[in-house]
């Protein structure tokens, strides 16, 4: 796509920069405008490349129309394959293919990964419907995204679990992740008390032979964050 961009720009910029030529050498050159102003034969000639001039401008501006069109249908597209619906955060299948990127390799030292479930999505379906708890799981999303600021890959897992996987991960990190959470959600309970929000999570991180994969990691954490929904409930 890009190859094709940059193509049609440099034909773009080879047309206007030979009709500016064109112009000029006539508007400069009074005997040549005076042949073609009194020669029909030339007058004719000079036409017909006008209108070729011009049918190319048309084309290419067709062009350029049609690629900004499939552009948008292809990240449209993008969004509708790798984006979660609901939440527009990275899918379940955004996060197969992120773990499929690490498959049959070591895991790097500094990963650690963190599953969140959304522990009381059930009572919230009860309470205000569906309708209701697709309204907290946007805002539990809005808060898991505000929390990692972009310096990690965040996903909706299915349903009411979200996985985080950091890169050069430190415990500090993985403490200001959880506190920037925890401090998010008590301020979304306290201004929706109608929804309030209640949350686990499970943490994989530096765990030698128990994870030797970041899809061992994942599933440790997700493990884990169960573990802890149960000892909540």
């Amino acid at each position: 796509m890009k190859r094709f961009d940059r193509l049609k720009t440099i034909q773009m910029v080879i047309l206007i920069v030979l009709t500016c030529i064109a112009l000029f050498t006539i508007i400069r050159d009074i005997e040549l405008y005076r042949l073609i102003a009194s020669d029909p034969h030339v007058r004719r000639i000079c036409v017909i490349l006008w209108i070729a001039i011009g049918i190319s401008f048309v084309f290419l501006f067709y062009d350029f129309n049609s690629y900004a069109n499939l552009r948008r249908e292809n990240i449209e597209l993008d969004h509708a394959i790798y984006a979660d619906a609901l939440t527009g955060i990275a899918n379940r299948y955004s996060v197969d293919v992120y773990l499929a990127q690490f498959l049959n390799k070591p895991l790097p030292k500094d990963m650690g990964a963190i599953t969140i479930d959304l522990t009381n999505l059930g009572k919230l379906n009860q309470q205000l419907g569906h309708g209701g708890g697709d309204a907290a799981i946007q805002a539990f999303s809005e808060i898991l995204q505000n929390a990692v600021s972009g310096a990690c890959f965040i996903g909706r897992n299915g349903g009411n679990k979200f996985v985080a996987i950091m890169q050069d991960c430190s415990q500090n990190r993985i403490d200001k992740f959880l506190e920037s959470i925890q401090d998010q959600v008590s301020k979304q309970n306290l201004a929706h008390p109608e929804m309030q929000i209640q949350y686990s999570y499970g943490i994989a991180f530096e765990e030698g032979e128990e994870a030797k994969t970041l899809t061992e990691l994942v599933a440790l954490s997700d493990r884990r964050a169960w573990k802890n929904s149960q000892k909540d409930a």
